[in-house]
């Protein structure tokens, strides 16, 4: 019983992985959203005794090691942003679906610009308004990512 709720959890977090690094066209990896990012927020808010900090910076190690990126850029940004949403998820559970997703792409936000701001600090890079492309994708996707989301966990009794 525990492991299969444990093994749900972990097999939407390998999706949200795979999502994160398939190959796109590149007009359309512009737009990619942050798979990870919406999917561990959705745990973090439905079971916060479950998927906190922790599983959020293990899963940026995950991020980093298949983007190919310095390790641990993703961890931190990832770890902040649930971080903030772990410690808001009962007012954030009281929240439609849309202002939910809302806050879904301020925190989308976050996590990009303290991606960028990391690998600025550590590379030459600079700033463009495309980076945030992103966080509109993510927005979008939320209320049909909580849906599923929430009728996978109701399906297989996760609590």
């Amino acid at each position: 019983m525990i492991r299969k709720r444990h093994s749900v959890i972990v097999t939407t977090l390998l999706i949200a992985l795979v999502l994160q690094i398939v190959p796109l066209p590149i007009q359309v990896d512009l737009y990619r959203p942050d798979w990870v990012l919406i999917v561990l927020a959705y745990w973090s808010m439905a079971l916060p005794h479950r998927v906190n900090v922790g599983v959020a910076f293990l899963t940026g190690v995950a991020v980093d090691i298949l983007v190919g990126t310095t390790l641990g850029i993703h961890s931190l940004s990832l770890s902040i942003s649930i971080y903030i949403l772990a410690a808001n998820y009962q007012r954030l559970r009281n929240y439609s679906v849309w202002q939910q997703a809302i806050v879904i792409g301020l925190l989308s936000s976050l996590y990009h610009l303290l991606t960028f701001w990391v690998q600025h600090l550590l590379t030459d890079i600079y700033f463009q308004l495309d980076y945030l492309w992103p966080v509109l994708t993510s927005m979008l996707l939320w209320p049909w990512v909580f849906w599923l989301l929430r009728k996978t966990r109701r399906q297989f009794s996760i609590s």
